[in-house]
């Protein structure tokens, strides 16, 4: 969906409370980061089972998700205290996504409104006096509200009741790509019911049960064509570096997971999905990973919309590492117009070296761009987009990790 197609509810601050939220943003602002810290960590000390089953272990420890939750508030409050700023309904829209896929229902927020303006007070101290704690509750109102609808839109979109998105499966077969990514096609456990179609570059998520007893939550991206009844994702091992802890859920499914085994998944959401209905061209960007939902993008054209005009861009440390690379190459031989340009760090046979140039190839016009990769490549590929005439209402970018730093809304500042 694209964020454009969102109904936009225009929320507005009451004046006084408008006014105060100006005169107090910049101490928020200065102080986000901390107050994230301090709000998960109240949160958690008195809700524990939101962080063993709902909430990214990994994240947390690692800090991200800290300055997810930052990055959305400041977004938010500024446009709320000046809606000449740009509408943050790219973020609104991600989250949303986000939510539905993990089940969040609209009881759930009252519990992030006590600890996060609890936070704010414990913080900022004194500064904090009932004015002001009105004032910033009716900005996390304002947005919980937004949240809620969409959320409560997507539910209906799904046929579910609020919540109800998780799925028993079973896995069906596990291929293991030479890139180290290990692919895992589902089906549901129930013999009488198929797992729903999916729009190209959705995601589902994938529960395990840990050693410890915890429920930890991953998004996947979909790989797979859809309407077949099953559905397919590929994990990357994540693996401990650079002070990151090793990715929990992703060493779970590598070692234990094989053919045949139980999963719980949730039905398929993601908003950075390719319209099915538009002939105009297509670029592919990816880096690393981020070549499992071009994949996805890819089945789909490859089988049902093949004289689409696509050009495919990845870019990797080396072939050995590039994630379903000879699947890509497959799929791009099956489309009429394709053009495949791969960049590798290291000096490749058939691929570029060094990091992706946008500004060597002939792009159209009048193409619509995706985007997926890390958050710095994002941001590079967005720019050298823009360098090369491409419209920011035609990027379509998204991020497996928390925040939303390809977002329109936060390049623009």
């Amino acid at each position: 969906m694209n964020t454009d197609d969102v109904v936009r509810a225009e929320p507005e601050l009451e004046p006084r409370n408008a006014e105060v939220v100006r005169t107090t943003l910049p101490a928020v602002v200065a102080n986000l980061e901390r107050i994230a810290t301090v709000f998960y960590h109240n949160m958690f000390t008195a809700h524990p089972e939101l962080l063993r089953e709902t909430f990214n272990r990994g994240n947390q420890a690692n800090g991200t998700q800290q300055q997810a939750l930052a990055a959305s508030v400041a977004m938010y409050a500024k446009y709320l205290s000046d809606p000449a700023l740009p509408h943050p309904a790219t973020m609104l829209s991600r989250i949303a996504h986000k939510h539905a896929s993990v089940g969040i229902v609209a009881d759930q927020y009252q519990i992030v409104h006590d600890n996060l303006l609890g936070a704010i007070a414990e913080v900022l101290g004194d500064a904090v006096d009932e004015s002001v704690a009105a004032a910033w509750s009716q900005v996390y109102w304002l947005m919980a509200d937004t949240l809620i609808d969409q959320e409560k839109g997507l539910y209906a979109d799904a046929g579910v009741d609020a919540g109800d998105v998780f799925r028993d499966a079973r896995v069906r077969t596990r291929v293991d790509d030479p890139s180290g990514v290990a692919v895992f096609t589902v089906e549901s456990a129930d013999p009488d019911v198929e797992f729903p179609g999916f729009e190209p570059g959705q995601y589902i998520s994938v529960g395990v049960r840990l050693p410890d007893g915890a429920r930890q939550l991953r998004q996947y991206s979909l790989i797979g064509l859809p309407g077949t009844g099953t559905l397919s994702f590929a994990v990357k091992r994540v693996k401990a570096e650079d002070g990151f802890p090793a990715g929990e859920v992703s060493t779970w499914l590598h070692e234990n997971v094989q053919t045949g085994d139980s999963l719980q998944i949730t039905l398929p959401f993601g908003d950075v999905t390719v319209d099915t209905e538009a002939t105009t061209p297509l670029i592919l960007i990816s880096g690393g990973i981020g070549a499992t939902p071009m994949i996805g993008v890819l089945e789909y054209l490859a089988e049902r919309s093949p004289g689409r005009r696509t050009v495919i861009v990845h870019a990797d440390r080396r072939a050995q590492t590039h994630p379903l690379r000879d699947r890509m190459l497959e799929l791009a031989a099956e489309l009429e117009q394709p053009a495949v340009e791969i960049w590798y760090e290291e000096s490749t046979p058939g691929a570029r070296e060094g990091r992706v140039d946008l500004s060597v190839l002939n792009l159209p016009a009048d193409a619509d761009a995706y985007v997926c990769g890390p958050p710095g490549f994002l941001l590079e590929m967005q720019r050298q987009l823009r360098s090369a005439g491409v419209p920011q209402s035609r990027m379509h970018l998204e991020q497996f990790t928390p925040g939303d730093a390809g977002a329109p809304e936060r390049v623009a500042r």
